[in-house]
């Protein structure tokens, strides 16, 4: 299985998950910390994984999407975005919104 293929799976077996730097426990940098937070900060059940453990998987992530930076975000194997996207989305309840529809689609 190819790194594409693995990022495949792995967004569409889980709903919402986070491509960051460490774990929810134990975050690796700022951005990923307040990704985290704003995800325990809605209550949504979500995914992570952790790109420091898995190379291939820290560089496929940003071809995937064609988005540079971690973390990323998918929600129904669809990229949102970054913290900054993340934290604007939850000021206006815009990510709170997406997150209690994820059940719908």
């Amino acid at each position: 299985m190819n790194t594409k293929e693995r990022i495949d799976k792995i967004v569409t077996e889980n709903k919402v998950v986070l491509f960051m730097k460490g774990n929810p426990s134990f975050p690796q940098c700022g951005f990923s910390a307040r990704a985290v937070a704003i995800l325990q900060e809605i209550g949504t059940p979500f995914q992570t994984v952790d790109v420091l453990e898995d190379h291939e998987i820290r560089e496929g992530i940003k071809e995937y999407g064609n988005w540079p930076t971690i973390p990323q975000l998918y929600v129904n194997k669809q990229l949102v975005g970054g913290s900054d996207i993340m934290m604007e989305m939850y000021q206006e309840g815009e990510l709170q919104d997406l997150l209690q529809k994820k059940n719908e689609i």
